[in-house]
């Protein structure tokens, strides 16, 4: 399967000052048959069931990764810990050299690529027998997750365009926060069966994520020539050179990028917040049961799975922008809340976490569904590797840096974490909102 399309009008282009709402044909309706559509949309059922395989392994990664190192290899947890770190670390630092080959004009190829060194990472585990063998494993899978969203998005963003783009990545989050649960249920099943099954469900792995990397091969899409036609039936071979500057026109384009870029460190942060900070709200200062943090959790993922693509779809017609900073602004008063609600105490302090954590949500759904979306649609159509890589770089170094900043702040005092949080978080909005072209 090749391009057919020319490089999508982007609705939020820092080139056009004008939103783009899309035509009524173009965009998805909704329904339980939409989801499948949109996840077919981009290279057919053979590339959704590369999006399954992606989904299910992010779920496995990190708790799969430390039981493995843990259980089976009987390593020391600081140590585990530290093998997994430093595969996030070289996943980041090679995130710049996979956007330099999306702009090459590969596509399938990079999004193969990912799936093939997490099925080389998979191998790694198998025949790992102490701390190094691990180490490689872990850095293999951490530079096959982190490079996978910037490749899925550059394919998706060739073979669909405007909303209907949106809302392909949309449905693939969808699918992959479904993963994160069905993968963690995995975990927790392969756990139960001893070290045998925890192997075995290695090479499963593996094997799958080869089976996805064949699949996204054959669909050989790359980007289309620069002088190709709306209807143009083949896709062009990756370019062998590189411009050594971007064009003028191009560079405000790719410098507005780089500011959101920077905005979205705020936004990164709320992911681990869910995991990491309210977990020590509720059981180490409200003094609430573990089962309240495993609700709040629980009741996250299934309005993230169940609202994400009805919310992009519903707000088809606004500004990604405005989308985006709205976002930001729920997510601050949400740690308003939080603030609130650790001065309330016991079971009503935990009850009003509950509550605001829907709102929460609802900041996290607006953010993570307008996000890549924007990038995707700011960025020049050859520029738009560098421009995904430097967007999902924000996303990774803030969720780096989340758990240790996270417990720094809580450490001093629930009050000077959610205040920190929301003041950061709601500039984060704002310059999101100045950012969009006038």
């Amino acid at each position: 399967m090749t391009s057919t399309q020319s490089p999508p009008h982007p609705t939020d282009s820092a080139l056009s000052p004008t939103p783009d709402a899309g035509t009524a044909a173009e965009r998805p309706r909704s329904g339980p048959a939409a989801l499948f559509a949109l996840l077919t949309a981009a290279g057919g059922p053979r590339y959704a069931a590369a999006l399954l395989v992606d989904a299910l392994g992010t779920g496995l990664l990190r708790p799969f990764l430390l039981l493995y190192g843990v259980g089976v290899l009987a390593l020391d947890a600081g140590a585990t810990g530290l093998a997994m770190s430093a595969g996030m670390v070289v996943g980041l630092l090679v995130l710049p050299l996979t956007g330099r080959w999306i702009d090459r004009g590969a596509r399938s190829l990079p999004a193969a690529a990912t799936l093939l060194v997490r099925a080389a990472g998979a191998v790694a585990l198998l025949l790992a027998d102490g701390v190094a063998g691990f180490t490689v494993a872990a850095v293999l899978l951490g530079v096959g997750s982190q490079s996978w969203p910037a490749t899925h998005a550059a394919v998706v963003s060739t073979l669909t365009e405007g909303r209907t783009r949106d809302a392909a990545l949309a449905a693939g989050r969808t699918l992959r926060n479904a993963g994160l649960g069905a993968g963690a249920l995995l975990a927790t099943l392969a756990v139960a069966g001893g070290t045998g099954a925890i192997r075995l469900l290695a090479g499963v792995t593996g094997a799958a994520c080869l089976l996805a990397a064949v699949l996204v091969h054959s669909l050989r899409v790359t980007a289309p020539r620069p002088s190709a036609t709306p209807n143009a039936a083949t896709a062009a071979e990756p370019s062998t050179s590189e411009p050594s500057a971007e064009p003028a026109p191009d560079r405000p384009a790719l410098r507005r990028v780089t500011l959101l870029s920077l905005a979205n460190l705020p936004y990164a942060f709320s992911f681990d917040v869910l995991e990491v900070a309210l977990p020590a709200l509720l059981v180490l200062h409200l003094h609430a049961s573990p089962a309240w943090s495993s609700g709040v959790f629980v009741g996250n993922t299934v309005l993230v799975i169940t609202l994400q693509l009805a919310v992009v779809l519903r707000l088809a017609d606004r500004s990604r922008h405005a989308v985006l900073a709205t976002g930001g602004a729920a997510l601050a008063v949400s740690y308003l809340g939080f603030w609130a609600a650790g001065a309330l105490g016991g079971t009503a302090g935990a009850g009003t976490v509950a509550a605001v954590s829907v709102l929460f949500t609802l900041g996290e759904i607006l953010y993570s569904g307008s996000g890549t979306a924007l990038v995707a649609a700011s960025a020049p159509p050859h520029l738009l590797g560098r421009a995904l890589a430097r967007w999902e770089l924000s996303m990774g170094a803030g969720r780096a840096l989340a758990p240790a900043v996270l417990t720094g702040l809580l450490a001093a005092g629930p009050s000077v974490l959610w205040s920190t949080l929301a003041a950061t978080t709601l500039l984060a909005a704002v310059a999101v909102a100045r950012l969009a072209p006038r």
